[in-house]
């Protein structure tokens, strides 16, 4: 059987629920994709919706049920992998018996792909379609992977009344055990930076660990963003005799949802990096790893076991798709926020979809709407933003935080509150109220806004599969809040799943008529701006460290412009982009006009 993965593209997760359900969608035609798991409420109505729709018997899990979050999670993965191989196996039967479908089938594959070799034969022959066809098709198509995705940062305590949980039962903790009881053989993807309570937990399931054959029923996945980065989680999880399979690189910026900037290393330098140095990534974990089985009187294995790097944040078109494959030997790449004009792949309301597609340059921004006080790609003029506003002019500011799941903040009460929060803000109100003398009418409406920008996620991330599939939303009305990255600007209509595969891998090409600077451009732009308003928005104490940190930034971002121009200069890349080298001249000029005091 073959293991190698169909497509070298994935579906990186999106919001809490706008690839909640896209296994189900597409992973019968090999697309792996990744489903947060964080959201008990919203998997389990998913649960109850798909095991009616397939008349599957998936018993409704009470709230009241001992470890609920994570027996919802379990039972949700589990019923998912019973529809994507019963849609699976079904599909197999339709392209083995029908030569339309499976020319169809063929015209998504990659041009490269092995499998579209092995099947044109089939294609070709004249006579009907034999049985063989069938058994090569078992043998070589591999369903999409069933991923997992848990935001490290979600973890917040819980509790039985006023007594608070052992940590096994805080949020991301019990997550984490609803995919490792669950009867997949996947990948959870690691997000947000290290948690090590949560890392450490990963060694209470043995499916993390090397079988007696040397495999790994559950792989782990880091998203990173750095090499830096990869290297101390990898090394941190090694220690504990659990391999990462796979490092997904994400662009700082120029990415969906929230936005975690690196120093002003760029996208290229830093796949430049984990390419020259992934051999030293694989040798360190696969020492730490091998002590740390046989200490544990665990399986060892002799070899170190598969590691992937794959990328993805502001991939826009084939060429940087191929760019990406070919420059950094990269397995896959990630394409996120383009599916979320693809109807057939992704749960999102007609509404929004439509917002989507008519949105501009101008409309997609950083925003400060998260409550986890991390800067939240976004664009303007959801319906969670016109019912905000809304509210707000009737002097009515917050959510009634029905899930709590972002509720960090401990500056009022030890339990946690969420900034979103209408009891968060009532405070924060009060105390503004009290100094509201004290302080310009600029000041007071700025400190004013900061407090009530921010938006209830864990509703707002949710309501779009809940429309999409016509499910009760109950609670207060909150709208959707959408996590595009600014990449979609350029795309501007819904496209068919076919057609969206056929712009990957260069055959198709569903961009708008706007003119799309290159990926690398665009990121480069968004970490200038990001520095500018970084400097020019201080109004803190000024300090040599801070000082320092600005010019680092800089000065990364100079060698970032070196790197491109000397690489598109020799590899002779992006040749049909006549203006690349001319943007990368004007964005230096624009760098060095930023003055940073202390030079």
């Amino acid at each position: 059987m073959n293991n190698k993965p169909l497509h070298n593209f994935h579906i990186p997760v999106m919001g809490l629920a706008y690839t909640i359900d896209s296994p189900i969608r597409v992973a019968q035609y090999g697309i792996s994709s990744v489903v947060s798991i964080i959201d008990d409420e919203i998997i389990e109505k998913m649960k109850n919706f798909y095991s009616k729709k397939f008349h599957l018997n998936y018993p409704r899990i009470s709230a009241k049920t001992d470890d609920y979050r994570a027996k919802r999670i379990t039972g949700y993965l589990d019923m998912m992998d019973d529809i994507v191989n019963q849609k699976f196996e079904a599909f197999k039967e339709e392209i083995s018996r029908n030569k339309i479908a499976l020319k169809n089938f063929m015209e998504m594959l990659p041009n490269t792909s092995e499998l579209k070799e092995g099947l044109q034969p089939f294609l070709n022959c004249k006579e009907r379609i034999s049985s063989s066809l069938k058994t090569f098709i078992d043998e070589h198509f591999l369903r999409g992977s069933i991923d997992v995705n848990i935001m490290t940062k979600v973890d917040k305590e819980n509790f039985h009344g006023q007594e608070p949980l052992p940590v096994i039962y805080n949020d991301a903790h019990a997550s984490l055990r609803g995919f490792a009881n669950s009867k997949l053989s996947s990948s959870v993807v690691l997000s947000a930076g290290m948690n090590p309570r949560l890392y450490s937990y990963l060694e209470e399931f043995d499916d993390f660990f090397p079988n007696k054959n040397g495999k790994l029923k559950k792989k782990i996945i880091l998203k990173v963003s750095d090499f830096r980065s990869a290297m101390i989680q990898g090394n941190f999880l090694a220690k504990k005799g659990l391999w990462v399979s796979e490092y997904r690189v994400e662009s700082g910026l120029n990415c969906g949802g929230h936005a975690f900037a690196t120093e002003g290393l760029l996208l290229g330098p830093i796949m430049e990096e984990f390419k020259q140095k992934k051999t030293e990534l694989i040798t360190s974990a696969h020492a730490l790893m091998i002590k740390a089985l046989e200490e544990k009187g665990k399986n060892t294995v002799v070899h170190p076991l598969e590691m992937v790097i794959t990328v993805q944040g502001g991939v826009g078109t084939a060429e940087e798709h191929g760019f990406l494959l070919k420059q950094y030997n990269v397995d896959s790449v990630g394409w996120g926020s383009p599916f979320l004009l693809v109807p057939e792949a992704t749960s999102v309301d007609e509404e929004t979809r439509k917002l989507l597609a008519v949105s501009e340059e101008k409309d997609f921004y950083l925003s400060n709407l998260s409550p986890l006080g991390v800067p939240f790609n976004t664009v303007k003029g959801t319906s969670n933003e016109r019912i905000r506003r809304e509210k707000q002019k009737r002097n009515r500011f917050g959510s009634s935080c029905p899930k709590k799941l972002l509720a960090l903040s401990r500056e009022y009460s030890p339990g946690g509150m969420c900034t979103a929060s209408k009891k968060y803000q009532d405070i924060k109100f009060a105390e503004l109220e009290e100094i509201k003398a004290e302080i310009p009418g600029r000041i007071y409406e700025k400190r004013k806004e900061a407090i009530t920008e921010k938006a209830c996620l864990c509703v707002g991330l949710v309501n779009a599969a809940y429309l999409e599939n016509g499910l009760d939303i109950k609670g207060e009305k909150q709208g959707v809040v959408i996590c595009p990255g600014p990449n979609l600007a350029y795309f501007d209509k819904e496209v068919s799943l076919c057609r969206m595969i056929g712009h990957i891998y260069g055959n198709d090409d569903v961009l708008g008529t706007t003119e799309r600077p290159n990926m690398f451009v665009n990121e480069l732009k968004m970490y200038i701006d990001h520095l500018a308003k970084e400097v020019r928005d201080f109004s803190g104490t000024l300090t040599n460290s801070q000082i320092k940190k600005w010019n680092a930034f800089k000065e990364n971002l100079l060698k970032g412009i070196d790197y491109y121009e000397d690489l598109f200069q020799k590899t002779g890349s992006f040749k049909t982009d006549l203006n690349i080298f001319r943007h990368l001249k004007e964005k230096r000029e624009i760098l060095l006009e930023i003055e940073i005091h202390g030079n």
